[in-house]
């Protein structure tokens, strides 16, 4: 991969800015040094206007063939379009010889994911997926607890995802057509096992629940998945829209000790209400940091309180920058998404059949 001249910033396109490209990406990369956000492609006027409000010294067009267009004077293209865009378009940026991030699901089929990465090797290019997940505060606690060893052997990972949102919203991540990537397994559940595999690695067997309960709803919004990791670990992995009690973020039990943590990482509502990265980024208010201990429950007091360490977002799109300017490792390669979504394919088909599914 060649990598962009040292000191030269890499110039960005961004294709979409709903959620995910004015919340997430738009914001991460002008924040990241030696990143330029150049262009904004979106079809939206509405959408056009908020980016120029802004990002002014950002240029915005009208779609992803007048962003591909100017190819010759961009670096890297960024993809937070609907999850039913993200192959084509990938493929035609990396055709045009671009580096591209493209926002999780990277493909709706690992076999689609795997034919993407290999064409970026032929190209020499880099693929990389935004898991920014893998920067929340309570995953990186998380490590850090797996690191030290203080669990001792993890038993069971429970980790959930949970929202009470009665009403539908509606839109294309609602949708029951197959063919837009919705849903709650998709989405959501793109995160839970991806953060799965990272901390304990290939899954031998897979079972899954897969309900729509919302009247009106169309995808699935209540959703369970439980994975056997070939080391012996138990995942349990809820994502929901209908959970009026909302259960822990994270509670890991080992042979030593568990760890139990409430709450969200700060970092997407912050961004979602305007603020930037910048000193005290990512950080939680004291009185949501989790418990580890034995024996005890950390609602009555039980175990001691853990520090919970920083979300860091901002260190995706730095590890991208070092990578393009320096040859540094990609942050989160396409191979590791196909992975994930072997496991998402092998828990579609276990919630349709009812059967345990076997990778």
């Amino acid at each position: 991969m060649t990598a962009t001249p040292p000191g030269t910033p890499v110039r960005v396109g961004l294709i979409g800015y709903g959620l995910a490209g004015s919340v997430f990406h738009a914001p991460l990369i002008a924040a990241t040094e030696g990143l330029v956000l150049d262009t904004v492609a979106t079809s939206h006027p509405e959408r056009q206007a908020r980016a120029r409000a802004a990002f002014p010294e950002a240029r915005t067009v009208a779609g992803p063939e007048q962003l591909l267009d100017r190819a010759g004077d961009l670096d890297l293209v960024v993809i937070a379009s609907p999850n039913k865009t993200h192959v084509p378009l990938a493929t035609a940026a990396l055709e045009a010889g671009l580096p591209v991030v493209v926002d999780k699901p990277v493909a709706g089929t690992a076999a689609e994911a795997r034919e993407l990465a290999a064409l970026a090797e032929e190209r020499g290019l880099l693929l990389s997926v935004f898991q920014n997940r893998r920067w929340d505060n309570d995953f990186r606690t998380l490590r850090k607890l797996l690191d030290e060893g203080t669990l001792g052997d993890v038993w069971r990972f429970e980790s959930r995802f949970e929202r009470w949102r009665p009403k539908p919203k509606g839109g294309w991540r609602e949708s029951g057509d197959p063919a837009e990537i919705g849903g709650l397994l998709y989405d959501l559940g793109s995160h839970v096992v991806d953060q799965a595999l990272v901390l304990f690695g290939p899954v031998s067997a897979v079972y899954a629940e897969a309900v729509v309960r919302r009247a009106g709803a169309e995808a699935d919004d209540d959703t369970f998945i439980a994975l056997t990791h070939t080391g012996g670990v138990r995942s349990h992995l809820y994502v929901s829209a209908t959970t009026a009690q909302l259960g822990p973020r994270f509670r890991v039990l080992g042979s030593r000790a568990g760890y139990v943590k409430y709450g969200l990482d700060p970092q997407e509502a912050a961004l979602r209400e305007g603020a930037r990265p910048g000193p005290g980024w990512g950080e939680e208010d004291e009185s949501l940091w989790g418990r580890v201990g034995s024996g005890q429950s950390p609602v009555t007091g039980g175990g001691r309180v853990e520090p919970t360490l920083p979300g860091d977002y901002p260190a995706y799109y730095a590890a991208v920058a070092k990578a393009l300017r320096e040859g540094g490792p990609n942050p989160v390669g396409a191979r590791e998404a196909a992975a994930a979504l072997d496991v998402l394919e092998a828990a579609r088909r276990s919630a349709r059949d009812g059967v345990v599914v076997s990778l």
